[in-house]
């Protein structure tokens, strides 16, 4: 997914989060969809060696986000906007593998990060921005001009990027100098024994660290009950069966976010359903696709970033953009199993999705933008009703799975199938009652069950070893938070109906 975010009605941000704990849910959540349901130089941008450095330096770039900022894009200014979106995201990148790979020159000059950072990356923003402005006004669109204002970045400590984290929001006014060891070395960046080390840690340098973890037996439950059920709830189910991805459908494209732009996620994907889901896709393409959903009239699209091992090993896209060239190394898990279901409202009766819908959950770079986009969940298998993890991946006890879940917004505007941030044209429900809010119509409820066998890491000296994480932008440190879904409905022969229908009616379909 992309860097986009739109506020929560009830977000999550309003809630403290300590760095141990999990985060309860939030308007949103699973409540009912499936529960009851001194710094030296490194060898690379990407690895270095291991060596100790202080917590004020620099551990990542951190940028306010200009397309969540996009609320009102004409739609014929759409395509060039997104592009130079990407292009913003391709920036920071660049922008971060300099920082990660300029740790001597940062402990030689206390200005380097500035003057060679920080400041390029500003003045590349803002000629960005400024063509975004001329892309809405050639067609006669009106240009905030505030977005002028967000073309600065600053940097993040490591203890920062934990506070942004844990207390939901982004941290101001980042270092300026220093540096942040990465903690990979060897070659490529690789630690032998595939343990996750100093400063950003993780197997590439850029995360996970020991503290985006936590033992799941001694987190204290934190699962909300479901909303009462009204009179006019719909109550049924519709579960189709896509599969794993056990056929290795991956890119690094996304075009809901970034159309026409290869390499727009900056990450991998895992793709069920549609198998022609790239960039360059269009609707009519969705068409001609092909599915590997059982039901042949379920085309839609379901992708999320891949969950990788980090044990030394490597995989097919070690060398390749939006794998470890952007600091997405380790080796790639397909999912045991992969649920996809569809459920009602506790409130009210939901209508059909309409055709090409897109939808994407969670908050791609809640590293730097904070919690209040975050929709993550992860949990264990056998643990699912009491615990749920939003700012910490769990080490789950031996026996049991690591489970992922996600759970879609389930109010639509009963008009748009898209906006201009990806955001605003649907919602969440309300936590505590399942109603949409004024202009938002109910919709079958997507939610997402992954399942992975994942050998459970383990914590030695303040240090992860054998750590697992969640592909990502390289600036975003892997954690946990940053997790996210996506998804483009595309049904042939009245399919979208008979979901609606099943799930008013209360039944169990499949």
């Amino acid at each position: 997914m992309g860097r986009n975010t739109r506020k929560r009605r009830t977000p999550l941000a309003t809630k403290a989060i300590a760095a141990s704990a999990a985060l309860a849910l939030g308007g949103g959540g699973l409540i009912w969809a499936n529960y009851y349901a001194s710094a030296h130089e490194t060898n690379n941008a990407w690895g270095g060696n291991q060596t100790k450095a202080a917590s004020a330096q620099a551990a990542t770039i951190s940028c306010p986000d200009v397309g969540q900022k996009l609320t009102n894009v004409p739609t014929a200014a759409r395509n060039g906007v997104a592009a130079e979106l990407a292009n913003l995201d391709k920036q920071i990148t660049e922008a971060y593998a300099r920082l990660a790979s300029s740790r001597q020159a940062q402990a030689n000059d206390a200005s380097f990060v500035q003057n060679a950072i920080v400041g390029p990356l500003k003045e590349k923003r803002a000629a960005t921005i400024d063509r975004i402005r001329i892309d809405i006004q050639r067609v006669g669109g009106t240009f905030n001009q505030s977005l002028s204002q967000l073309a600065a970045c600053t940097t993040l400590t490591a203890n920062q990027t934990t506070a942004g984290q844990t207390n939901g929001g982004q941290t101001n006014g980042g270092q300026q100098n220093g540096g942040q060891q990465n903690g990979g070395q060897q070659n490529n960046g690789q630690q032998n024994n595939g343990g996750q080390q100093q400063g950003n840690g993780g197997q590439a340098g850029n995360g996970p660290v020991a503290a985006d973890f936590v033992d799941i037996t001694k987190v204290a439950p934190n699962v909300q009950g479901r909303p009462r059920q009204l009179a006019n709830a719909s109550t049924g189910t519709f579960i189709t069966r896509c599969g794993v991805n056990a056929n290795k459908n991956h890119n690094t494209d996304n075009v809901i976010v970034a159309p026409g732009v290869a390499n727009g996620a900056h990450h991998l994907h895992d793709y069920v359903g549609n198998q022609k889901v790239n960039a360059f896709s269009s609707n009519q393409t969705f068409l001609q696709g092909g599915t590997s959903c059982q039901n042949r009239n379920d085309l839609s699209a379901y992708y999320w970033p891949v969950v990788r091992v980090q044990d030394g090993t490597q995989d097919f896209d070690q060398n390749a953009d939006g794998g470890g060239k952007e600091g997405n190394v380790g080796r790639i898990l397909t999912p045991v199993q992969a649920q996809i279901k569809y459920v009602g409202s506790p409130a009210s009766k939901v209508v059909a999705m309409p055709q090409f819908l897109r939808i994407i959950t969670g908050d791609a770079k809640t590293t730097t933008n904070g919690l209040a986009n975050a929709n993550a969940h992860w949990s264990c298998t056998g643990f699912e009703n009491k615990v749920q993890l939003t700012t910490q991946y769990p080490i789950c006890p031996q026996g049991s799975n690591v489970v992922r879940t996600f759970a879609f917004q389930s109010c639509w505007d009963g008009q748009n199938i898209d906006s201009a941030n990806h955001r605003t044209h649907v919602a969440f429900a309300d936590p505590a009652s399942g109603v949409c809010g004024n202009g938002f119509k109910a919709i079958p409820q997507l939610t997402m069950r992954l399942v992975y066998k994942i050998n459970p890491p383990t914590i030695q000296n303040g240090q992860v070893k054998n750590a697992y994480a969640v592909d990502g932008f390289p600036d975003q440190l892997h954690k946990a938070a940053t997790d996210h879904d996506d998804f483009i409905s595309v049904t042939t022969g009245g399919l979208a109906n008979k979901i609606a229908n099943c799930i008013n009616s209360g039944r169990q379909c499949q």
